[in-house]
């Protein structure tokens, strides 16, 4: 064989002595020319300790009954079946009415039926709530499943 000949076997290999050289001198550029962690700044936020309100917030007063499609009224777990009188149940709703008002709040009224209860049940008790002097009144239908 001659030089050329060896010169030719000697390059076709892959040279991976100067490829590791390469890659540390990588590495160890990256390890230097890093941080690991950038400390916070302060902000300089400052909470408000105590915040006074300008206008006092007034909360309403609800109750809520509810009719069940057999007619049975329902306010604070006390029920009325469907042939019960509706006076026991005023006096409850002026007593209700009474204590709002001494709290300085509005006297209010949900009154949540029943999907397939008689309209009738539902009238019978807003006019109770009527004849308790409260005003402020809202319906909503499928209360009980």
């Amino acid at each position: 064989m001659d030089l050329k000949e060896e010169m030719e076997n000697a390059d076709e290999g892959l040279q991976i002595g100067p490829l590791i050289d390469v890659v540390f001198l990588l590495l160890i550029y990256f390890i230097v020319t890093s941080s690991l962690k950038e400390p916070e700044g302060d902000l300089g936020i400052r909470l408000p300790g105590n915040v006074q309100q300008s206008t006092q917030l007034q909360m309403p007063d609800e109750q809520i009954i509810e009719i069940s499609a057999e007619g049975g009224v329902n306010l604070n777990n006390r029920l009325w079946d469907e042939g019960a009188d509706m006076t026991d149940l005023i006096d409850t709703l002026r007593n209700y009415k009474a204590a709002a008002e001494a709290t300085g709040n509005k006297a209010m009224i949900t009154i949540q039926a029943a999907d397939d209860t008689r309209h009738q049940r539902v009238i019978d008790v807003m006019s109770a709530c009527g004849q308790a002097g409260i005003v402020h009144l809202s319906v909503g239908m499928g209360g009980e499943e």
